[in-house]
């Protein structure tokens, strides 16, 4: 969004408290007096509603949606839009909010590729509902957050995918060296509403939030152009959806920590640690058992397992065996990194290699953010090793015919006879690629002076 902080400052002061009241609006377009339609005011009800639409909150939520960015929904609406839209239309929408009326959208549906194969159902709110969503979430998650529990790591404020590793590998460390890897089958797409709704009013009794969580549950998806039905599940895509797993997760948490279990919990991934392989079949059958009659969800068999932490991922990262674990790169992530690279560095993309670099180092830089905590440094150098000879058979690749590759390895000051050698007797770019010349003509300083980033923390 354009323009300075304070200007921004001052475009949002629409969105000031106007009193507990809803506002009433008059002309074409307004509501009916919030007043004569809700009832469910009483002073004892939770005034949830009211904090949701608090100004401060509202900010928030906005600042966060639009850092967020995403694709619009099924009114086409931008982020960039939204703040036009809201001078206009957020009077209307705050009493609908306040008076418990207020109708999300269906979402659009997108899939994406999941890192293992298959595909991952996405349902994207408009961009409006996920500003109400994220302030409705940025409410509840205050007074929810210090009642899950100390092992569940995801989707919480001052918590992290790196914590849940390292606490599972202290697991391992203490002995535990037996994992029970529980994969829930498409958790978000089987969450039942009725059993959800139910624990959400455990904890909210202002009626209109517990409308309006429902009416986001149920709001439908538009898919091939027609409007489908949500009967359950809880949508992957808006940022309530989060919150509301944890809290259905939490009475799986709860179990555990009844029974004394060592355990991990990332979303709906969720690792048992125990001492023995007796034990860890044993706790796969009841918890599965109490995951299916309690919350009606159901263990994939085929995802889950009972095995050696070496043997399985967690979070992308999977462990040494041997007394003192270490943290290294799974080998599914492994192959991910390379795949993507050799999307961005395909060898007939006739770009510069300066423009190739550009192009990988955002995502190698997110890389290295988020899997560069591993252990095993050698394996991030042999990756940033295999990241430049893949450069390296990229310019021999645009180099073309022998005549041009001999004349660049001169420019590029490799000896005449190295040159002439090479330039015959490799045309395969790869094994050029780890030839003494190229290794001349562009030696790693090369790569650091174009700004690609390096994954290992050995820069030599």
């Amino acid at each position: 969004m354009q323009g300075s902080p304070q200007k921004r400052q001052l475009e949002l002061t629409f969105l000031e408290d106007t009193g507990s009241e809803a506002p009433r609006l008059t002309g074409k377009g307004a509501e009916p007096c919030a007043a004569n339609r809700c009832t469910e005011r009483p002073a004892e009800t939770e005034r949830l509603m009211e904090e949701v639409c608090e100004r401060s909150n509202l900010v928030k939520a906005y600042r966060q949606v639009m850092r967020n960015q995403g694709s619009p929904g099924v009114d086409g609406m931008t982020v960039d839009a939204l703040l036009d839209y809201l001078k206009e239309h957020w009077p209307r929408h705050r009493e609908q909010l306040l008076s418990g009326t207020y109708r999300p959208q269906p979402v659009r549906r997108v899939e994406i590729p999941k890192p293992n194969g298959g595909m991952r159902k996405l349902g994207i709110p408009t961009v409006l509902d996920r500003l109400i969503q994220q302030a409705v979430m940025q409410v509840l998650q205050a007074r929810w957050d210090a009642t899950f529990s100390e092992s569940s790591y995801g989707f919480r404020p001052g918590r992290s995918a790196h914590q849940a590793v390292r606490k599972a590998q202290h697991y391992i460390a203490d002995g535990h060296s037996w994992m029970v890897d529980i994969d829930l089958e498409k958790f978000f797409d089987r969450v039942n509403h009725d059993l959800l709704m139910s624990r959400v009013a455990r904890r909210v009794k202002d009626k209109r939030m517990l409308r309006l969580i429902r009416a986001f549950l149920e709001a439908g998806v538009l898919e091939n152009g027609l409007v489908e039905a949500t009967a359950e599940g809880t949508p992957q895509g808006g940022p309530l959806s989060p919150l509301l797993s944890n809290l259905l997760l939490d009475e799986l948490d709860r179990e555990l920590e009844r029974r004394g279990h060592r355990f991990v919990r990332y979303a709906d991934d969720c690792n048992i640690y125990v001492r023995s392989e007796k034990a860890g079949r044993r706790v796969m059958d009841s918890i599965t058992r109490f995951l299916f009659t309690t919350l009606k969800l159901k263990v994939n068999p085929a995802k889950s397992a009972v095995a050696k932490p070496e043997w399985r991922k967690f979070l992308g990262f999977s462990f040494t065996r041997g007394p003192t674990p270490r943290l290294r790169l799974a080998p599914t992530t492994i192959q991910r990194l390379k795949d993507r690279v050799r999307e961005r560095t395909q060898r007939s993309c006739g770009r510069s290699l300066s423009h190739v670099i550009e192009n990988l180092r955002p995502y190698l830089t997110g890389w290295r953010s988020y899997f560069g905590i591993c252990d095993t440094p050698s394996t991030l150098q042999s990756l940033d090793g295999w990241i430049r000879r893949r450069l390296r058979s990229l310019v021999w690749k645009q180099w073309k015919t022998g005549r041009t590759r001999f004349a660049k390895l001169r420019q590029h000051g490799v000896g005449k006879d190295l040159a002439a050698q090479t330039a015959c007797a490799c045309p395969n770019p790869w094994k050029a690629s780890a030839t003494k010349a190229m290794q001349i003509a562009l030696p790693n300083v090369t790569f650091t002076k174009l700004g690609l980033p390096q994954l290992s923390t050995d820069h030599a």
